[in-house]
């Protein structure tokens, strides 16, 4: 029997937990302002990906690059793929699952859901346990589950954070879909 959402959701967290527990402890001079997983079209298991205030600076200088140009790009950051130890033993389950595309017309997209779904999930129970901050502190990061040039991301962000943390994610960020 494949794994369920909830057995996803449930690994996901752990993993996702154990990945930022170590990234906060091992960068503890860092203000961390942007935390996200990040699959691909296939919702294969996520990695993670982070930025700093700290990282950013350096990273952009290092670059050559503006800071606006990479400050919420998953890829450009230096902690993409972080904790990679912990969240690489979760993609067992959604290969478990089976391949998205292998799936009949209509089924993928429901499938494609419920694992973002999952992963989803499992941030709202990190930010619900505190791992992002509490109060106002909480209202200095973004937390998101995304896939790259798919849909979707931007409604994820917005159920993930309170309105006060997603500012200058909207002004420089956000491609809100109207339909």
């Amino acid at each position: 029997m494949p794994p369920t959402e909830t057995d996803l959701a449930d690994a996901v967290h752990s993993a996702a937990r154990a990945a930022l527990l170590d990234l906060f402890r091992d960068h503890p001079d860092h203000r961390f302002y942007y935390c996200t997983l990040v699959t691909p079209g296939e919702a294969y298991g996520p990695a993670l990906s982070a930025w700093s205030v700290q990282a950013l600076a350096e990273e952009s200088a290092r670059q050559g690059r503006a800071p606006l140009d990479i400050k919420w790009s998953y890829a450009d950051s230096p902690f993409c793929g972080y904790g990679e130890r912990h969240l690489e033993p979760v993609r067992p389950l959604f290969e478990a699952r089976g391949e998205l595309f292998d799936l009949p017309d209509g089924e993928w997209e429901a499938e494609f859901d419920l694992r973002l779904r999952a992963m989803e999930t499992a941030m709202a129970r990190l930010d619900a346990e505190g791992l992002f901050g509490t109060g106002t502190d909480r209202h200095s990061v973004v937390v998101t589950v995304e896939v790259p040039s798919e849909t979707g991301n931007d409604e994820r962000a917005l159920r993930l954070n309170p309105p006060e943390a997603l500012t200058d994610w909207l002004a420089e960020a956000a491609v809100l879909e109207h339909g």
